[in-house]
């Protein structure tokens, strides 16, 4: 049975789906078989892997509203298995609010074919509602990405407040896998700063690998590839690759 993995932060721009991306593709090419589940309906966990977003094949909008299965939904590309989002599942918040076990709808329709899986990694869009909320009550844990800026910190109270409510009423297991040090330069004073203050804030459940700022990071999204694909020599490429051992060794 796969490992479940959220990648979540309430605020935007901290490397949550450049995480999401890499990491999913490094633990393929260590052998692992995996899912990347896009929640977020801006759909760019899926352009990541090469998935074109006007093909008009089902997305996770139909898996959440129109009771699509989930193998219907799966798309295979060569870095490995994809549900992708479409811009439609915006509207899926609302439409959520009417339908019986809502919070749970992901969470079932992932343990159809978790035994297919070693992981399963989630992009969470940038928010609190619904759609992060299945998302949180369908992970055994939570990876959360913190740019190492000015306002690191926030977002993350707001963040871990949810997960202790969905701890304590919707999903037992949940717990924080890791937080990820992203954009991280150790030449500035505020980066180290940062790190230091995150890692007071989560003793013991910071991953040791950093995210440096990386042009070919950035880069790599426009040509539908993760950054091992686009350029395998890259110091994003082996942080990222780091981070897949740091992370299957955490679970073994």
């Amino acid at each position: 049975m796969a490992k479940i993995i959220a990648v979540a932060n309430q605020k935007g721009g901290v490397g949550k789906t450049t995480t999401c991306v890499n990491l999913a593709a490094a633990l393929g090419i260590l052998k692992k078989r995996i899912l990347l589940v896009d929640m977020d309906p801006q759909g760019h966990s899926g352009i990541g892997f090469g998935i074109n977003k006007k093909a008009g094949f089902p997305t996770a909008y139909d898996l959440m509203i129109n009771s699509a299965g989930p193998l219907e939904v799966i798309r295979k590309t060569p870095y490995g298995d994809v549900l992708p989002a479409s811009t439609n599942l915006a509207a899926a918040e609302l439409e959520l609010a009417d339908i019986p076990n809502r919070h749970f709808i992901l969470r079932d329709a992932l343990l159809k074919v978790s035994d297919n899986y070693d992981f399963i990694i989630i992009d969470c869009p940038p928010s609190l509602g619904m759609l992060t909320i299945n998302s949180l009550c369908a992970a055994d844990s939570v990876i959360v990405p913190v740019d190492c800026g000015f306002y690191a910190l926030e977002g993350l109270s707001a963040l871990t407040s949810t997960m202790s409510t969905i701890k304590k009423s919707l999903n037992t297991k949940l717990d924080i896998e890791g937080v990820l040090l992203t954009m991280f330069d150790s030449r500035t004073n505020l980066s180290v700063q940062i790190a230091q203050e995150i890692k007071r804030f989560f003793p013991k459940k910071v991953f040791s690998v950093t995210i440096p700022r990386n042009v070919r990071l950035a880069e790599a999204p426009s040509h539908g590839k993760p950054i091992m694909e686009y350029d395998k020599h890259s110091r994003g490429a082996d942080c990222y690759m780091r981070l897949a051992d740091e992370l299957i060794s955490n679970n073994t």
